[in-house]
């Protein structure tokens, strides 16, 4: 996600933010954050929050910090972005909880945009943006159907008002997911705020809904091929070793154009030259 855009001028840099666990025995409790999905963890063992970076469209992991157990991962996010030596021209998406004015300032400051969702952790400038006469804004739609559910996704983008105090906001836009699923429908709007001034409607849903590759294709795959939680490795640093290596073989395999991680990592067991070479081409 980090340095320098991707080949294709609509797809971001990097997706920041978004928080795992490596399982520990005898552990400080994780921190309250209210954007994860805990994981299962079995009767006394605790976890350390982990927050990692990953780059848009190859899905690879470009980073990944521990977040201090006296603290949050607000801070941890920018300890993470600060580890990148170049970050010009990079678009950074971030989880709703680090839509944070210093966050922002932190990213801009690298000379890279942000893409930030706003909701009710932000509550003055969620009301400010709710109150814009978005009935009167021209409209970009797109369909998706999969999995049995049709979603149609409308986003309406505007320059943003000179009275909404936020680090480096150039342009705000509303997002409206409308999922029909046996029969029943659910609708759901979200706004967004954004330093890039030259994004068009389009690109930004396109960010947006990239963002949420780190679930898909990192954390999904960590928890379901890896077994993640089964792990009996929980003492010390070693989780957060464990966790690091994970992240590294999903990434060699990502770079290597492997879509399913689970048929690789057979692929690669029948013949250990092939993880060699592979180790070797990365």
């Amino acid at each position: 996600m980090l340095g320098g855009r991707t080949t294709t001028a609509t797809a971001p840099r990097c997706v920041v933010g978004t928080t795992e666990y490596a399982q520990y025995e005898d552990a400080p409790p994780p921190c309250d954050t209210p954007h994860l999905t805990p994981r299962a963890v079995p009767p006394g063992i605790t976890g350390q929050p982990l927050v990692a970076a990953l780059a848009h469209g190859i899905d690879a992991v470009l980073g990944q910090v521990a977040v201090d157990a006296k603290s949050n991962e607000i801070p941890a996010v920018r300890e993470l972005l600060k580890a990148f030596t170049d970050l010009a021209g990079a678009v950074i998406t971030v989880d709703a909880l680090h839509t944070q004015s210093d966050t922002a300032q932190a990213i801009t400051g690298r000379h890279a945009d942000y893409v930030m969702t706003v909701k009710a952790n932000m509550p003055t400038l969620y009301k400010q943006l709710k109150k814009l006469p978005w009935t009167a804004i021209p409209a970009t739609s797109a369909v998706s159907t999969g999995h049995g559910r049709r979603a149609r996704r409308t986003i309406k983008a505007v320059l943003a008002p000179a009275w909404i105090e936020f680090a480096g906001a150039a342009q705000v836009a509303q997002v409206r997911r409308t999922v029909t699923k046996k029969g029943k429908k659910t609708v759901e709007v979200v706004y967004l705020i954004t330093s890039d001034r030259g994004a068009d409607p389009a690109t930004l849903a396109a960010w947006v809904r990239g963002h949420w590759e780190i679930e898909n294709r990192l954390h999904w795959v960590r928890d379901v091929t890896y077994q993640e939680d089964k792990s009996l490795v929980r003492t010390g640093s070693a989780p957060r070793v464990m966790a690091s290596l994970r992240s590294l073989a999903i990434s060699l395999l990502r770079l290597d154009g492997q879509a399913n991680i689970a048929a690789a990592n057979r692929h690669h067991a029948r013949d250990p030259q092939r993880t060699l070479k592979l180790l070797q081409t990365a």
